[in-house]
């Protein structure tokens, strides 16, 4: 069993454990702040950046503890973020659906529900609690699935993050004419970072669609060979988490 397949098992348990029947979740879904589009933030003169609220990862463990999801997410608010991303699996990510609604009443600006999604209800779940943009994970999805997923989640309002690793993962997440692409240079199949990723996948995705460079990000310099290849956006978690002054943190990133 690879990395990836032991983590969706895990998110597969989580979610039996708390799932509620569909109509209390519609209740919960009417009363859902209205959604903030994503799009339009994510493209500039300056790189974008969708700032993470990590606590922990399979590959580092223990990054942070974020006492304060709300106050972190306002930090980067105020420091240039375009988007906030929130950790929601809770075994290796310590995340939770609480962060996700303390996040999106913290901040004006979209708000990114960060899971491994892997079943219809986490997209009425993910809407209920604020967001505003999901993950979708090539490399976990069936092209059915990818597909269904990312229209029920346009139905929803929310944008998708469509996430990619290898070649083949991008054709795939091309045939459904995606809005955002983001290569993942971390494999999570195995957890080992390549940045030649955003080198060799970057330039063949098309110049309307928002490219994202995610994963193993942390200094300036990074960020502006990602530039290079097209990047439109990074996003970062553990560099800001783990720095003690987030706000210096993204804006050196972003060259300020």
């Amino acid at each position: 069993m690879s990395v990836l397949d032991s983590i969706i098992e895990g998110v597969r348990e989580d979610l039996a454990r708390r799932r509620i029947p569909l109509a209390q979740l519609h209740e919960k879904l009417d009363n859902a702040p209205a959604v903030i589009d994503a799009h339009a933030g994510l493209r500039g003169d300056l790189i974008s950046v969708i700032a993470e609220v990590k606590r922990s990862s399979p590959s580092k463990g223990a990054l942070s503890s974020i006492t304060n999801p709300g106050s972190l997410a306002e930090q980067y608010q105020s420091a240039g973020a375009s988007v906030i991303s929130v950790l929601t699996e809770e075994r290796r990510f310590k995340g939770s659906l609480a962060d996700l609604e303390t996040v999106r009443s913290a901040v004006s600006i979209p708000v990114l529900r960060k899971d491994f999604m892997v079943d219809e209800y986490q997209f009425y779940e993910a809407r209920a609690y604020g967001a505003d943009v999901v993950l979708l994970i090539v490399a976990a999805l069936s092209s059915h699935q990818l597909r269904d997923y990312y229209e029920m989640a346009t139905e929803l309002g929310m944008a998708s993050l469509i996430e990619v690793h290898t070649p083949a993962e991008l054709e795939q997440a091309m045939e459904i004419n995606p809005r955002i692409i983001g290569i993942n240079s971390r494999n999570l199949k195995t957890l080992e970072v390549d940045q030649k990723a955003f080198a060799q996948l970057l330039p063949e995705i098309p110049a309307d669609v928002i490219r994202v460079a995610e994963s193993g990000i942390s200094q300036r310099s990074e960020v502006e060979a990602a530039e290079r290849f097209g990047a439109d956006a990074i996003l970062v978690g553990e560099a800001l988490v783990r720095s003690g002054d987030p706000i210096s943190t993204l804006q050196t990133l972003r060259g300020l």
